[in-house]
């Protein structure tokens, strides 16, 4: 089991964001928009939480699911696609094991936003196979991963090498664990399992620039 039941907590005490990443759009712009009938196009969110990537894709029209621990988190997103009368395939479930819940070969995209960081290193690897299971050849991969040096590295307990819990300050307190990617590490995590990756970078600063957030943004094909 890699699913942290602190964020059962997190999700029951904290309204959460309501609309995806930009960066996360552009890659579905690019990859699926010109898609005639984009309900032939499935798309997995892996750690969906309360839904705010699930709406947006479920709003342009595709064939979406989503999958988390959390209880919590998926009952607002389904209380929110009702509300505004979308519809999407969602489940409570650890995605460590990806493949008990869906078969082989299934989605034409698999979403990570922020899901894989809260996982240890181990959980990490086996949860990157499972999603190249559970993608169609040709599928495509979209990664946000927290990146080494970001406001929270080096605080709380370091438990392995870039994977610390118990950080008591900033975006990261009180919410289990975070894995820190240092670029080697999303290199060695994808290009052995994609090809045609491409590993950016987002970043903004907080607190009056005294901190700052860094996202690797991957993407590959299966």
């Amino acid at each position: 089991m890699s699913w942290d039941s602190t964020w059962e907590q997190v999700f029951q005490t904290h309204d959460w964001g309501r609309y995806p990443p930009e960066e996360l759009i552009r890659f579905v712009a690019r990859h699926f928009f010109s898609v005639a009938d984009r309900r032939q196009v499935k798309i997995l969110e892996v750690g969906c939480g309360p839904g705010a990537n699930i709406w947006f894709l479920a709003r342009e029209g595709f064939d979406v699911y989503g999958i988390d621990g959390s209880p919590t988190a998926i009952e607002k997103a389904e209380r929110r696609l009702r509300q505004e009368g979308l519809k999407a395939h969602l489940r409570v479930g650890d995605i460590v094991s990806l493949g008990d819940f869906y078969p082989s070969s299934a989605f034409d995209a698999v979403v990570d936003v922020a899901c894989l960081q809260h996982n240890d290193r181990q959980a990490i690897q086996i949860i990157m196979g499972q999603i190249v299971s559970v993608l169609k050849q040709n599928g495509k991969l979209f990664s946000m991963m927290l990146a080494a040096g970001s406001y929270g590295y080096g605080l709380g307990k370091e438990i392995e090498p870039g994977t610390f819990v118990d950080i008591e300050v900033g975006p990261a307190q009180g919410k289990g664990l975070h894995h820190f990617f240092r670029l080697d590490e999303v290199k060695v995590l994808l290009e052995g399992q994609f090809s045609n990756v491409q590993i950016e970078y987002s970043n903004r600063s907080l607190n009056n620039r005294r901190h700052n957030l860094k996202y690797w943004v991957a993407e590959g094909c299966k």
